[in-house]
């Protein structure tokens, strides 16, 4: 991918619909995010058309869906459809994966054989959704090979609009997705490239702390409008953590264009700006295994 060209780099959006129209969620969790976001009636594009859009804007974006088969009972879209979909767009797509981490010994040859065979550079964990602590050893020998093959791993923190307002949460739990508990797998595996996904409330401080403790954590800034960030995001973002941020939306119910109209209006330093909308992101996802 030549990323000279690029604007900036969308490190998180959402492959919502498999190319047979399947669902990434069940109908009640999809109602329930389409609540908590205010975008009843939005699309769920397919990979050509999020192709499109972010093509128009001189961008690239990371896709993934949300492996939660053990949990919600669910099927997933296949990862691998959604890596050949995005190899037909090499200089916009970047195709990342999820594997439910209860899959166990499956799961790893899964995971290497999508690194290995369909270009994937990540993976998408969601604790809460997926039924997991991130600490729990179930998950170790995943983090091992995506470690080894020198791919990412981002973690889904903070509150989920996922379940909201659903009797019981739909079940989802969010403790799983205190980012200190990610803590635990960025000293258990010191190589393995990690980035905490959204402003982490109720747990925004200790997402801080850990991106600031730890040397291959990092924070994007999807699912929430810059305008409601935390203070401390903010002046983390805009000081010692200013090399680690990174810019992600949450497309498509948080577009690209609605995230950086807002990002313009926070007193950003000049100098931060280019790091969190593409810098960060082209040395996190880019450099050398």
């Amino acid at each position: 991918m030549d990323t000279t060209r690029l604007t900036a780099i969308d490190v998180h959006t959402h492959a919502e619909i498999s190319r047979d129209g399947a669902s990434s969620l069940s109908p009640e969790l999809l109602a329930a995010s389409a609540d908590h976001f205010k975008a009843h009636g939005h699309r769920q594009p397919g990979i050509d058309e999020t192709a499109a859009y972010y093509r128009d804007r001189d961008m690239a974006a990371v896709v993934f869906t949300v492996d939660a088969e053990h949990a919600t009972g669910h099927p997933r879209i296949a990862n691998e459809e959604i890596a050949e979909d995005c190899a037909r767009h090499p200089g916009t797509l970047i195709p990342f994966a999820s594997i439910d981490p209860h899959k166990g010994r499956a799961g790893v040859r899964e995971a290497r054989k999508l690194v290995e065979r369909y270009g994937v550079r990540g993976f998408k964990f969601h604790p809460s959704l997926q039924g997991f602590a991130p600490d729990d050893p179930i998950a170790y020998p995943l983090y091992d090979v995506i470690q080894e093959l020198g791919a990412v791993a981002i973690f889904h923190t903070g509150q989920t609009g996922i379940g909201a307002g659903v009797r019981g949460g739909g079940g989802i739990r969010l403790r799983y997705s205190n980012p200190m508990l990610v803590d635990d797998v960025a000293v258990d595996f010191p190589d393995l490239r990690i980035i905490l996904a959204h402003p982490s409330f109720p747990w925004q401080d200790e997402a801080l702390a850990v991106a600031g403790h730890k040397e291959h954590v990092h924070i994007d800034l999807s699912g929430w409008s810059p305008k409601y960030f935390p203070p401390q995001l903010i002046r983390y973002a805009n000081s010692l953590l200013q090399d680690k941020v990174l810019f992600g939306s949450d497309y498509p119910v948080l577009t690209p264009d609605r995230w950086l109209a807002d990002f313009a209006t926070l007193d950003i330093k000049d100098t931060v700006r280019p790091k969190i909308l593409k810098d960060n992101a082209v040395r996190l996802l880019f450099r050398e295994k």
